[in-house]
């Protein structure tokens, strides 16, 4: 046990990178706070940590506001404070044309890639800057979308380019909280959204390709990494993909 409890958030976090995350900053000495939408999967996610008492599954909607009040509400009432938030929870539309897309189907991404990166991040400052020692870090999820689109993709893109201005935004105003603010952008790890680049995604070209893949547990490491830095030191941008990943020179 730690001389000075450290207590994190994650979200998304029954599956995928948010697991991977958890499982890592669990291993490395935090108190996680598992929120996803549904209970099982959190649960699931709890019992393989390296450290299953130091866990508190709380089921969440990122993108309601009132349910993330609830979670930070929970983790602050039981903890005393929140350290670390990763946002993470995300949601992906099916590749299909632009003109094709449904309202519904925008909405659905854009409710929980951006509006609910924002609630999130409001709620967190909301806590870190009331808590004594003050302060604390953010960790966006922003993908390497957050850059480059792939095609047919434009609600995921649009929404992590705009989590990119989330981060730049919060970084400039949480300083006077001793709030540091990052974002890690994560190409083709391997999970339930990323599993059909494994199995062939449209390249600029018009092609269906194979994708290089990484193992999610790489990304949660670099998550840990991130979180371990004291809060006078940042790591603004990462970015973690698989080596051979058509990312530098896409198009």
């Amino acid at each position: 046990m730690p001389l000075i409890e450290k207590i994190a958030i994650v979200t998304g976090a029954g599956s995928g990178i948010g697991r991977a995350a958890a499982h890592a900053l669990n291993a490395d000495g935090w108190t996680v706070v598992l929120a996803g939408r549904r209970e099982a999967p959190l649960i699931e996610t709890a019992e393989s940590a390296a450290h299953p008492m130091r866990t508190l599954a709380v089921p969440t909607d990122v993108s309601d506001p009132d349910s993330v009040a609830a979670l930070f509400a929970k983790a602050t009432e039981i903890f005393g404070r929140v350290d670390l938030l990763f946002n993470n929870a995300g949601l992906n539309a099916p590749g299909i044309p632009l003109e094709d897309l449904s309202v519904d189907q925008w909405r659905a991404v854009i409710d929980v890639n951006l509006t609910g990166s924002f609630f999130c991040l409001q709620a967190a400052f909301r806590t870190m800057k009331a808590q004594d020692p003050m302060g604390g870090r953010i960790i966006n999820n922003g993908s390497i979308s957050a850059h480059v689109p792939r095609p047919d993709s434009i609600p995921y893109t649009a929404s992590k380019h705009a989590v990119s201005g989330l981060t730049k935004t919060a970084a400039l105003d949480g300083r006077k909280y001793n709030i540091a603010v990052g974002q890690l952008d994560v190409g083709n790890a391997k999970s339930a959204m990323a599993d059909r680049m494994s199995k062939g995604v449209k390249q600029a070209d018009g092609e269906i390709r194979a994708e290089p893949m990484i193992n999610a547990a790489d990304v949660g490491r670099a998550v840990a990494h991130m979180a371990s830095l004291p809060l006078d030191a940042n790591i603004f941008s990462m970015t973690i993909m698989a080596s051979a990943m058509p990312f530098v020179g896409r198009g």
